[in-house]
C-alpha cells in the first residue's frame, strides 16, 4: 500500500500542476475584463457577437470537415497495415512523422505549395502552369489532415488487432460475404478505436491556429486564432479565456458523445 501511494504523488502531482491548476486559472481570468474589472460580460459577448458565432461554426465546420478527411483515410490504412506481415514496422512508419516539430512540417509544406515550390515546378514541367495553392482552404485541409492522420491509424488500427480472427473466421463459416462481416463484424468491433480516433483529432482541431496562419494564410479564422489574438495581440485574456472555457466545454461534449462503453472483440 505504501509503494502504490509513493507511485501514485508524482503522477498526482502532475495532474495538479499541469492540468486541473491551469484550467481553473483559465475559467478564473474568463471572469475579468480588459481593465481587470470582474465581470460576466466576456460570455455575454461571445454568445451575442455574430464574429464569435462565425468563428465558431467556422472552427466546427473545418474540424468535421479534417476528421472526415482523416477518417476515411486513416480506416483503409489501419485495415491494411493489420493485414500485412510486420504490421508493427508499417506502423511505425504512419507514426514517424509526429516525431518531427508540427513547426517544422508546416514551413516544409510551405515550401512544396510556394509559386516557386516542388508542387508547382512540377505542375509546369507537365505543362499545367504555376497555380495558387498556397493560402487557400484545400492547402489548409490537406495539411491539417496529413498532420492528424497518425492519430486516427494507431487507435483504429489496435481495435482491429483485437479482434478476435475465430469471430471472422465463424462469420464467414455461416456463409456471409467480405462485404457483410466487414459491415456485420469488423465494422462493429472497430468501433471503440474510431471513436478514440475521431476524439484524438476533432478535439485539437478546434483550436488550429498555426497551420491556419501559415498555410491557410489567415482565410480559415478559427476559435483557436482568435485565442491566440487575445493572449498575444489585444492583451485581453479575460476574453482569450472566455473562448477557452467555450472550448474545453465542447471538448467534453465531444468525449461525451464519442465516450460510450467499449466493447472489445479481443483475443482471449
Amino acid at each position: 500500500m505504501r509503494q502504490k501511494v509513493i507511485f501514485t504523488v508524482p503522477y498526482a502531482l502532475w495532474i495538479l500542476l499541469f492540468v486541473i491548476a491551469p484550467l481553473v486559472l483559465i475559467f478564473y481570468q474568463s471572469f475579468f475584463n480588459i481593465d481587470g474589472q470582474v465581470t460576466l460580460g466576456n460570455y455575454a459577448t461571445y454568445l451575442t457577437s455574430g464574429v464569435y458565432l462565425k468563428m465558431t461554426l467556422n472552427s466546427v465546420w473545418y474540424a468535421f470537415l479534417i476528421t472526415l478527411v482523416t477518417l476515411v483515410i486513416s480506416y483503409p490504412t489501419a485495415y491494411v497495415l493489420n493485414h500485412l506481415p510486420n504490421r508493427q514496422f508499417w506502423l511505425l512508419l504512419v507514426i514517424l512523422p509526429t516525431w518531427i516539430n508540427l513547426l517544422l512540417k508546416t514551413y516544409a509544406f510551405i515550401g512544396l505549395f510556394s509559386r516557386t515550390g516542388t508542387v508547382n515546378q512540377f505542375l509546369q514541367f507537365v505543362g499545367l502552369g504555376s497555380h495558387q495553392l498556397l493560402f487557400t482552404d484545400a492547402s489548409f485541409m490537406f495539411v491539417a489532415a496529413y498532420i492528424e492522420i497518425p492519430f486516427m491509424v494507431l487507435p483504429i488500427f489496435n481495435s482491429l488487432a483485437e479482434i478476435n480472427p475465430s469471430l471472422i473466421n465463424a462469420s464467414k463459416d455461416l456463409g456471409a460475404s467480405q462485404w457483410q462481416t466487414f459491415t456485420k463484424v469488423v465494422w462493429p468491433l472497430s468501433l471503440p478505436g474510431v471513436k478514440a480516433g475521431i476524439q484524438a483529432v476533432f478535439i485539437p482541431s478546434l483550436s488550429l491556429f498555426m497551420i491556419t496562419r501559415l498555410i491557410g494564410g489567415n482565410r480559415v479564422i478559427t476559435l483557436g486564432t482568435a485565442i491566440e489574438e487575445h493572449f498575444l495581440t489585444t492583451q485581453n485574456w479575460g476574453m482569450g479565456s472566455t473562448i477557452g472555457v467555450i472550448l474545453i466545454l465542447a471538448m467534453f461534449i465531444v468525449m461525451f458523445v464519442t465516450g460510450e462503453g467499449r466493447q472489445k472483440g479481443g483475443r482471449h
